[in-house]
C-alpha cells in the first residue's frame, strides 16, 4: 500500500521519489539504496497504479520510477495516465524486461528514462539523476539502436513481428505466453473477457498464427526468451 518513508536527514531539502512496484522487497531495496544518497529521498511507495496514483497526488513527487509488470495494469499504462494527469512529473522505469521490447514503448507512453533492474546500483542512481535533471536515459546500446532506427527510416525490414502489436496487445500476448487464461487475464486486467478475445484475434492476425494452439505456443516461446 502506499506509504511515507522517513528519510535520514533534511528530507525537505531532497529531492523526492516515489517507487511503483509489486514486489515488497525490490521496493525496500530501492528505498535503502535510494535514501544513502545525501540529496534524494524516497517519500512513498506503491504496489499497483490505483495506489501510485493516489501517492502521486498525496505526496507531490519530483520523480516517480515505474515497474514494467503491475498486478493490476502495464506500468506502460500508468505512465500514460501519469503523462495525462501530470505531464510535468517525470517517470523513470526500472524493469526485469528486455529494453530492447519494452524501452521505445515506455519512452512513446511519456517516461524519461529506462534502465534494466541488473544494472549497477550506481547506474540506477545515475539514472535517476539524469532524469531528475531533465534529460532522457536509456542505455548506450539502445541510444545507439534508437538512432539506427531514426537514419534508416520508417520501415518493417528486419523488425520483430512482436514490435507491430500495440501496448496492450503485447501486455496480453505476455500474459498468454506466462500461463494466464482469457478470464484470468480479464480479471487481471480489468476488462471483459470478449475484450481479451477481441486482443487475442487482433495478435494472431498480426502474427499470423492460425489457430489458439499456434498463440499459446509462439506465446510460450516469447516469454521463455524473455527471461
Amino acid at each position: 500500500m502506499a506509504s511515507r518513508m522517513q528519510g535520514r536527514t533534511d528530507p525537505s531539502e531532497k529531492r523526492r521519489i516515489i517507487i511503483v512496484d509489486d514486489h515488497p522487497i525490490v521496493r525496500q531495496g530501492l528505498t535503502q539504496l535510494i535514501n544513502q544518497e545525501d540529496d534524494l529521498y524516497v517519500c512513498g511507495q506503491a504496489e499497483d497504479a490505483h495506489q501510485a496514483m493516489r501517492a502521486i497526488r498525496e505526496l507531490n513527487p519530483d520523480l516517480v520510477i515505474v515497474d514494467i509488470s503491475l498486478r493490476t495494469t502495464s506500468g506502460i499504462e500508468l505512465i500514460k495516465d501519469i503523462k495525462v494527469q501530470f505531464p510535468n512529473l517525470p517517470v523513470l522505469t526500472l524493469s526485469m524486461h528486455d529494453e530492447a521490447i519494452y524501452a521505445e514503448r515506455a519512452l512513446r507512453a511519456g517516461a524519461r528514462g529506462y534502465i534494466m533492474k541488473q544494472e549497477a546500483t550506481e547506474e540506477v542512481v545515475n539514472a535517476i539523476r539524469r532524469v531528475l535533471a531533465g534529460t532522457v536515459y536509456v542505455s548506450q546500446g539502445m541510444a545507439a539502436k534508437m538512432v539506427s532506427k531514426i537514419i534508416a527510416g520508417p520501415s518493417e525490414k528486419g523488425t520483430s513481428p512482436v514490435d507491430r502489436l500495440s501496448d496492450r496487445e503485447l501486455e496480453v500476448f505476455r500474459l498468454i505466453g506466462e500461463g494466464y487464461g482469457t478470464r484470468e487475464m480479464a480479471e487481471k486486467l480489468y476488462l471483459s473477457v470478449k475484450t481479451i478475445e477481441t486482443y487475442r484475434a487482433h495478435i494472431k492476425e498480426k502474427l499470423d498464427l492460425q489457430d489458439a494452439n499456434e498463440l499459446l505456443r509462439a506465446a510460450i516461446r516469447w516469454a521463455n526468451a524473455q527471461r
